[in-house]
């Protein structure tokens, strides 16, 4: 957890910096999950995704721009908030990255390996 606070300080992104990546990392995931076809909605709109899983389950995964973070909202694990560290969005709690977490709740779900890119 210290390793991760210290990185947090050395990798402070402006407001442009911050847009460009959490813009980036939002497409991504909408573009990946779309191509998944086990959603029953994939929807990008304003700096939010939202994952309409067909077991009646709903992600939402979206921009916090005053506080520079990636906000998740998982019906499985609550809500958890990233930071970009070492270009990926990490959990200051626990250490881990969104899209490992994300990739594995998601595999869990649909009975599968999902393994998704950041």
């Amino acid at each position: 957890m210290i390793l991760i606070k210290l990185a947090r300080r050395f990798c402070v992104l402006n407001e442009n910096q911050y847009s460009k990546v959490s813009a980036a990392f939002l497409d991504k995931i909408a573009e990946q999950c779309e191509e998944l076809e086990c959603f029953e909605d994939v929807e990008l709109s304003d700096g939010v995704v939202t994952l309409k899983c067909k077991e009646e389950k709903t992600y939402i995964i979206n921009k916090q721009s005053p506080n520079k973070q990636i906000w998740l909202s998982s019906p499985i694990s609550g809500p958890k908030r990233y930071d970009f560290v070492n270009n990926g969005w990490v959990n200051a709690t626990d250490g881990h990255k969104l899209i490992d977490l994300l990739s594995k709740e998601l595999s869990s779900i649909y009975k599968q390996e999902i393994k998704l890119q950041d």
